[in-house]
């Protein structure tokens, strides 16, 4: 069936070829051959440019998807003072000192309302704003930069469409040189090797899914993995587990070892806690990770959970005993 745009043009030459004849007395044989072959170019465009998806607004559903698979980006809500949603102002406690989360709603004064595509993917990929100044790596842009173009447009749309806030971002607390723009150009230049994003064709399409999302959009690493003293990640100890996670909170060791790790959940157990932040032993998760599951995990598709899962117990298990000086504490005191 042709298209309503590709009628009109027909109904529009045809009173063109009307007119012409009536007027000119044009041979009619080749006016028609001439019309039809200015029709078959027209019109093939119209209806190919009504088809291609490329052509399309990004997606706010599918943005909102990726934004809960990210976990929600808890960062910029400060929710034990009952902040509005993604206003910033949350204090985030680091061995470099305190962050406080940033203003990413649509205002255009305090927020990111004025930013362009352009803009976006040049925060999410490189650690740089609108202005030419350098994001700390305490913004996962360090693996947001895997993230696909069509995924960072869509995430784009979706916080656009979230009520703006007008609330000026804080100031961070830093340890000296730490924060400053010739120390994070320097951190960039001579410290961080970004790395793309790329599937592995000897691997399942589940494994590549997983991999995708727990590299890059959920950046799972920038917690579960340790930090060298210039603040890299390790990646001998890939999602082996840190001491220092976000606001002084441990990150336990998520490589499949037997003893430090998950080596005993199985795949459902693992899926089943992302769901529902219920572990194998009937304990239920706390602190960041249980925000990280309540704002965004929870509402993953089942086969985007087992991926995740599929893709975590596949790593090379690694030994990391994690403890903290209150427990330590606490088992010096249980005899």
């Amino acid at each position: 069936m042709p298209s309503k745009s590709t009628k009109k043009a027909f109904k529009i030459y045809w009173w063109l070829l009307q007119t012409i004849r009536g007027k000119y007395f044009v041979n009619s044989r080749r006016l028609c051959a001439l019309v039809c072959w200015y029709l078959f170019i027209l019109c093939n465009p119209i209806e190919a440019a009504e088809e291609s998806p490329v052509n399309l607004a990004p997606n706010i559903s599918a943005g909102k998807y990726l934004f809960q698979a990210a976990g929600g980006c808890g960062c910029h809500t400060d929710t034990k003072n009952s902040g509005a949603f993604l206003a910033g102002g949350r204090p985030i406690e680091t061995p470099f000192g305190t962050f406080y989360g940033t203003n990413i709603t649509p205002d255009p004064e305090t927020g990111i309302g004025n930013w362009s595509d352009k803009d976006f993917i040049k925060a999410m990929t490189q650690g740089v704003s609108p202005e030419g100044k350098h994001y700390f790596p305490v913004f996962p842009y360090t693996s947001f930069q895997r993230i696909k173009r069509d995924d960072l447009l869509a995430l784009k749309a979706y916080l656009f469409s979230i009520p703006p806030v007008k609330q000026k971002n804080l100031a961070h607390n830093l340890i000296l040189p730490f924060g400053e723009q010739f120390a994070l150009q320097f951190w960039k230049s001579f410290v961080w090797s970004p790395q793309p994003f790329n599937t592995n064709p000897e691997k399942t399409a589940g494994w590549n899914r997983g991999a995708y999302l727990a590299q890059a959009l959920a950046h799972c690493g920038e917690c579960h993995t340790p930090r060298n003293l210039l603040g890299a990640l390790k990646s001998k100890m890939h999602f082996a587990g840190s001491k220092e996670g976000p606001e002084g909170e441990l990150a336990p060791n998520i490589t499949p070892d037997g003893k430090t790790g998950i080596g005993d959940w199985s795949k459902v157990d693992i899926s089943y806690f992302l769901a529902s932040g219920m572990k194998p032993d009937g304990d239920d998760v706390q602190g960041l990770m249980g925000e990280v599951i309540e704002f965004g995990y929870q509402h993953l598709q089942e086969n985007d959970l087992d991926a995740l899962a599929e893709y975590l117990l596949s790593l090379r298990p690694i030994s990391n005993e994690l403890k903290t000086e209150t427990t330590e504490q606490s088992e010096d005191l249980d005899y």
